[in-house]
């Protein structure tokens, strides 16, 4: 974090002292570059890190100060590194791909789809014009294909009308015919997504988005134990049903002290970055399925958060 921090020094000591940080900021890039191969939303922390760059950088801007640019100057340098060491990394995998796959592609597919499978875009839109919690994505979503899925198990809300009703149906059953999703039936279901949306375009752009994003966040994270998905009908055994409610509350105790833990971000350096980052952490408002897992790589900014609740604030030495 000591890299986040810019001071100008006009000292011998203090110039002397730039040149780690420019190795650090590198550095930073390179491993940022290597999550990104190893998984593509490791792009997440390059847009934190970047994003708080930028904040920085129009902080500098807007100041009073009559020089502009001695602020200014070490920001534009570290997001030029940070920006050179992810490029470098990704260079190798980018001409792999284009020396075999004969494709620009500088990451992996989104859905991880073959060059030759098919990708269900009017599907997975469908999904999202009415999918807003974990239990959708257990009950249709991972079924889809190879799977039956079933009409009942979709909520009031992916029906905006009977009409609508009686074609889902028709949908489902042909789809259950095989469990295969053929180009056709994707583009029934893209027909089908595109009506629900021109209908009610605040639920999907805002409302929807929104409500996943809170899912994912309080959910109870038993996804991996026999718990019933829907704990809140509470007609589970007793045990589960116990482990549930535990775990929720456990889980809004942490959410709820990171929370006031950012009250203090102007306190305490370094609060707001870590804030910025779980904001891009699979705060993805065109996210289709709303997976608990999704939010754990952001759970040790969580503690960190919270653990500012009983930090008396200091100010840092100068570095320079």
């Amino acid at each position: 974090m000591c890299g986040l921090r810019f001071d100008a020094g006009s000292s011998a000591t203090g110039g002397v002292a730039q040149k780690p940080r420019r190795v650090v900021w590198l550095g930073c890039g390179l491993a940022v570059g290597a999550a990104i191969l190893l998984r593509p939303d490791g792009g997440i922390l390059f847009a934190a890190v970047g994003g708080y760059l930028l904040i920085l950088a129009y902080r500098a801007l807007r100041s009073k100060s009559s020089e502009v640019l001695a602020p200014l100057r070490p920001i534009l340098r570290a997001g030029a590194l940070l920006a050179a060491g992810v490029t470098v990394t990704l260079i190798p995998w980018t001409l792999r791909n284009l020396i075999t796959l004969h494709r620009f592609e500088p990451l992996a597919p989104r859905y991880a789809n073959d060059s030759d499978e098919l990708v269900m875009t009017g599907f997975n839109r469908w999904v999202r014009t009415w999918m807003a919690d974990y239990v959708s994505v257990q009950e249709v979503y991972w079924n889809v294909p190879g799977s039956a899925i079933e009409v009942t198990r979709l909520p009031s809300r992916a029906f905006d009308s009977v009409q609508q009703r009686k074609e889902t149906e028709l949908l489902f059953a042909d789809y259950n015919n095989d469990h295969e999703m053929t180009p056709e039936l994707d583009a029934r279901f893209a027909a089908l997504a595109a009506t629900r949306i021109r209908s009610a375009p605040f639920r999907y752009y805002v409302w929807l988005p929104a409500v996943r994003i809170v899912d994912m966040w309080l959910r109870p994270r038993t996804e991996l134990l026999a718990s019933d998905p829907r704990w809140w009908e509470f007609n589970d055994d007793r045990r589960w049903l116990a482990v549930s409610i535990v775990f929720g509350l456990v889980n809004l105790l942490y959410v709820g002290m990171a929370a006031a833990g950012l009250m203090r971000a102007r306190e305490i350096f370094g609060l707001d970055y870590l804030f910025y980052f779980c904001c891009c952490g699979r705060c993805s408002w065109n996210l289709e399925n709303p997976e608990p897992r999704y939010t754990l790589e952001c759970y040790p900014v969580v503690i960190l958060l919270a653990s500012a609740v009983f930090t008396r604030p200091h100010k840092l030495p100068n570095p320079g």
